[in-house]
């Protein structure tokens, strides 16, 4: 993955303008669930969106979870419209990579998504992950319900609990009301199923979150 050379993020006034219409195709359907990558989705699905790193092994990590239906990896957080992949990782839309998650909350729950999410990634390190450095890989969770924020921003309080207790810093990741989320390119798309030894950046802290994973409505 592309380093940034921006490690603040640009106002709207700063940022790139980018496009009034995508610059490049989605494609239709994931290439291991089988189900259709953009919506409309079917009824009773909830969508839950997640920043956590470079979004090849974080959007593998959701994939392999139980009750998801589809995933699909975008840019998210930021000012441009339509950015590519090389404005992204320029610093200057204020997008992070992000992973759109389309599950079914009769076979999985939000709070599993959520512990998923803390334990996939070290959320206390800023603009980076690992050896990722910028803006884009900074750790972030998009809300689509006020109980999606309550219970994100709750989950948040019990994680920094323990990574306190065991020597970690504060967390900082954002947890804001989901604005646009504009889908990557195609070839990041399941980046990992089409290149099984392709770059994963993704690790934990090995701490565990300790909230719920029984199913339920979130």
């Amino acid at each position: 993955m592309l380093f940034s050379r921006q490690l603040h993020l640009p106002s709207a006034e700063e940022a790139l303008k980018g496009r009034t219409e995508p610059g490049f195709p989605v494609p239709d359907r994931h290439t291991v669930l089988g189900n259709p990558l953009t919506g409309p989705y079917p009824e009773g699905l909830l969508v839950a969106d997640f920043g956590l790193g470079c979004f090849w092994g974080a959007e593998r990590k959701f994939w392999q979870a139980p009750g998801v239906w589809t995933t699909l990896v975008g840019y998210q957080g930021g000012h441009t419209q339509n950015p590519t992949y090389e404005e992204v990782c320029s610093g200057l839309t204020a997008h992070t990579e992000a992973v759109r998650v389309v599950y079914d909350p009769s076979l999985t729950s939000y709070a599993a998504l959520l512990k998923l999410f803390w334990e996939s990634h070290d959320p206390t390190q800023g603009f980076r992950q690992g050896n990722d450095v910028g803006t884009q890989y900074r750790s972030a969770i998009y809300t689509h319900s006020p109980d999606q924020q309550s219970e994100a921003e709750a989950s948040r309080a019990a994680y920094q609990s323990v990574l306190t207790t065991s020597g970690y810093g504060d967390i900082t990741t954002e947890i804001l009301p989901a604005g646009p989320f504009y889908p990557a390119e195609a070839y990041h798309q399941q980046y990992l199923d089409k290149n099984p030894a392709g770059y994963c950046g993704i690790g934990g802290t090995g701490v565990s979150c300790p909230i719920g994973v029984a199913p339920a409505d979130g």
